[in-house]
């Protein structure tokens, strides 16, 4: 079969229709199956009827040698369900004569019933008989000119067309159960094995994805085979996009440090004078915020290429180890504790861009120690991936609520007299964003700070 699969919706379906088509057709050939028995069943009572009418139209006939020719010996059988009934209807008498069967009963007339007269002349239907009996009944009036008229009945027992019918309904039931089982299985391996290419396209999106693989590899059916040449080149052109970006931005980087590494040498060449500084301050400003803007159209265009997978623990190691050089004259104690397992889902540039900004951040404000923790956290639901969970703490001073709120905005600094242009967590909070991730600030255990870097994980 919300979020059931194609496969358990084509098999509901199926099923259903098989169930309903079967059903069905059961119905309509149990129906034609009861009025093909009925038919035979009145075509027995009918030869019955005419041949009592030819033996009322022979009155001469002796008395114990009339209505002999029948042929049936349930009608001399009492209460046998095989009855005949011939009634004078032209006296006020009504003079009737019936089969032993009947003993002192009588047959209910079908006019009485509402029965009409068919084209042939007679009246058909159901009644009770003796007994609580179900009878089938055919009956025909008869004009004998001036020998009278009279109502010749015949009845069968209808527990035969019931027996019958009922037998028949039970074999057909059995019969279209089995067909239902097989339509059943065959209509799984069906669905199974037509939609074994989707689901074989379906994992290679995933392994490329994962990172597993670049493109859709194998041969595909006829119906599929153009969804796969679609899907590739849709991948084709998005890293060709991708690659296109890259370049744009590289040369749009170049164009503008260009003109501005001539102002600056300009307003350099002019010493102290003020309106030099200014734009030397002014153009320090300038080249920040390109280099900001530049890096997050440079990792907006690598964060839409997919199949790229990070080891995280070597990188986190690498930058433990490139810190350490970088702040060896202050004697910091960094340490690190990263899931051999935890891969990231992205780029390890851009990795270190983030976690390095981090905890660069942290050696510069702590007083001996950073600690950076990298775990994996599992999905928290169906369908979600897992996510890679860095946190760097350090033992500094800490941040208040304010000071939080105001070091994620892009350029605020708190102290000026820490190196830096105060684009490092903003970098780092829009980085994050662009993966579906999140930077979160709060106190450290040991004192100080803590940056929280959530990120998808493989």
């Amino acid at each position: 079969m919300g979020g059931s699969s194609l496969a358990t919706r084509l098999f509901v379906s199926a099923t259903a229709w098989v169930v309903v088509i079967l059903a069905i057709t059961g119905v309509i050939l149990s129906s034609v199956y009861r009025d093909a028995t009925e038919r035979a069943f009145d075509r027995r009572l009918n030869l019955y009827l005419r041949t009592l009418i030819a033996e009322v139209a022979t009155p001469d006939e002796p008395a114990d040698r009339q209505f002999q020719s029948l042929g049936e010996p349930l009608f001399d059988l009492p209460l046998s369900g095989w009855y005949w009934q011939i009634t004078r209807t032209d006296t006020e008498k009504g003079e009737t004569r019936a089969s032993r069967s009947l003993w002192d009963k009588k047959l209910p007339k079908l006019e009485e019933h509402g029965a009409e007269l068919t084209a042939a002349g007679v009246r058909l239907g159901y009644v009770d008989g003796p007994e609580g009996q179900s009878l089938r009944v055919v009956e025909r009036p008869v004009d004998l000119g001036v020998d009278g008229k009279f109502l010749v009945s015949v009845a069968g027992d209808a527990t035969e067309i019931f027996d019958e019918t009922r037998s028949f309904d039970y074999y057909l039931g059995g019969t279209f159960a089995a067909l239902g089982i097989v339509l059943l299985l065959t209509t799984i391996f069906q669905v199974r094995y037509g939609l074994a290419p989707l689901k074989r396209i379906s994992d290679a999106i995933a392994d490329i994805r994962s990172g597993r693989a670049e493109r859709l590899e194998g041969r595909f059916p006829v119906e599929i085979a153009p969804l796969a040449r679609e899907t590739n080149a849709l991948i084709d052109a998005n890293r060709e996009i991708v690659e296109r970006s890259r370049t744009h931005v590289g040369n749009l980087a170049h164009a503008i440090k260009t003109p501005l590494s001539v102002i600056v040498n300009e307003a350099a060449s002019h010493g102290t004078d003020p309106f030099a500084s200014k734009v030397l301050e002014q153009a320090d400003v300038m080249r920040d915020q390109v280099a900001h803007h530049l890096e997050r159209a440079r990792i907006a265009a690598r964060a839409t290429i997919v199949s790229t997978i990070t080891d995280v623990a070597p990188a986190i190691e690498a930058l433990r180890r490139t810190m350490e050089k970088i702040h060896r004259d202050r004697d910091l104690s960094i340490e690190a504790k990263a899931d051999p397992a935890a891969r990231f889902r992205g780029e390890r540039q851009d990795l270190e861009e983030m976690v390095g900004n981090l905890v660069d951040n942290a050696c510069k404000w702590a007083a001996s120690q950073v600690f950076i923790e990298v775990s994996v956290i599992p999905p928290e639901a169906s369908g979600a991936g897992p996510r890679l969970r860095i946190v760097v703490d350090d033992d500094g001073r800490g941040l208040s609520e304010d000071e939080r709120a105001k070091v994620a905005r892009r350029g605020q600094r708190l102290d000026e007299s820490k190196p830096g242009s105060g684009l490092g967590l903003s970098i780092v909070t829009d980085l994050a964003g662009l993966y579906g991730g999140k930077l979160t600030l709060s106190d450290a255990p040991i004192g100080g700070l803590r940056a929280e870097l959530v990120l998808p994980a493989v």
